[in-house]
């Protein structure tokens, strides 16, 4: 009865454990990033759509578009403006977790990875941000961006087949299953990982640069919207190869490639190097206010829940 009792208590103590760490983590991050995730997606989105498409329209077809206003210009013309917003809802329904994990996993392993003055260097940061983009993309990208890509993809048919975000997914999977949901999962991690590692090694570089020797020194919204931009350029040129295999590997053509590796080399064969960086335009203009706005509300949301919600 004792050992029974002793069990108990310790599961009771476990339990609470990982209730405090829930909530003071998990919970206060989901709100920040989420907060911060779903205004960013609404401002941004229609430079998502487009660079997504640019990337789906391969050069064997022929092309469909001739750039990116020829594309804004024949989307708003087949279906108005709302057709900029096609794969929205499957953004929004996943940008609450998918910043859930980012930003819970980067604090989770900075919090463990900093030093005694409570410092985190550059180098740490890249694999804190690694950690943190090979998370979010198994548990949350892979699946949304599938989804996503597959209904932008969907709208250039003749005949759509897709009414809504839950009429998709159902779609999807009783069709493909669930691993229909997990198209190029290989080129998801690299994407995502390779994102957020070179995002999070900038912004901790430039905020230690502009710190100093001052680790409390206060840094404004505009300058971590600057630095914020700067992140997310370099993560742009740094992966765009990666997110255009991302995209072939998760359309509704995909089963012409047999692996992530198959797809990158037929990409070489048949449209050449500069197919890599189809979509680098609208993608970096997406991008660069992406991780601003990203990272100045979610500063912003911290810095008011920490006045009613006391956390580490």
């Amino acid at each position: 009865t004792v050992c029974a009792l002793k069990e108990t208590l310790s599961k009771c103590f476990l339990l609470g454990s990982l209730f405090e760490i829930f909530a003071d983590w998990n919970v206060f991050h989901v709100i920040s990033g989420g907060i911060a995730g779903g205004i960013e997606i609404c401002i941004t989105f229609p430079t998502e759509y487009v660079k997504t498409q640019l990337q789906l329209d391969e050069k064997a077809n022929p092309p469909k578009y001739r750039g990116i206003s020829d594309c804004v210009k024949q989307t708003v013309n087949s279906h108005g403006v709302r057709g900029l917003y096609r794969g929205l809802s499957s953004l929004l329904y996943g940008s609450i977790p998918k910043a859930a994990v980012r930003f819970g996993v980067f604090e989770f392993l900075s919090n463990k990875m900093r030093d005694e003055t409570g410092k985190l260097d550059s180098k740490r940061g890249f694999l804190c941000g690694l950690g943190a983009g090979v998370a979010e993309a198994v548990v949350v990208v892979c699946p949304m961006e599938t989804v996503k890509v597959k209904f932008i993809h969907d709208q250039t048919s003749a005949n759509p087949k897709y009414r809504g975000f839950f009429h998709g997914v159902r779609e999807i999977v009783r069709t493909e299953g669930l691993k229909g949901t997990y198209q190029g999962l290989t080129a998801t991690v690299l994407k995502q990982g390779s994102n957020q590692a070179i995002r999070f090694y900038v912004m901790t570089s430039l905020r230690n640069w502009y710190k100093g020797d001052n680790p409390d020194k206060a840094i404004n919204p505009l300058i971590t919207g600057t630095f914020g931009a700067f992140a997310g350029a370099a993560s742009v040129f740094g992966n765009t190869p990666l997110d255009v295999i991302k995209t072939r590997m998760q359309g509704l053509e995909a089963h012409k490639y047999k692996s992530t590796l198959d797809c990158a080399v037929k990409i070489m064969k048949h449209e050449g190097p500069k197919a890599f960086y189809k979509g680098t335009v609208p993608r970096l203009g997406r991008v660069c206010m992406d991780v601003a706005i990203v990272f100045i509300i979610y500063e912003e949301v911290v810095k008011v829940l920490n006045v009613v919600w006391k956390t580490d």
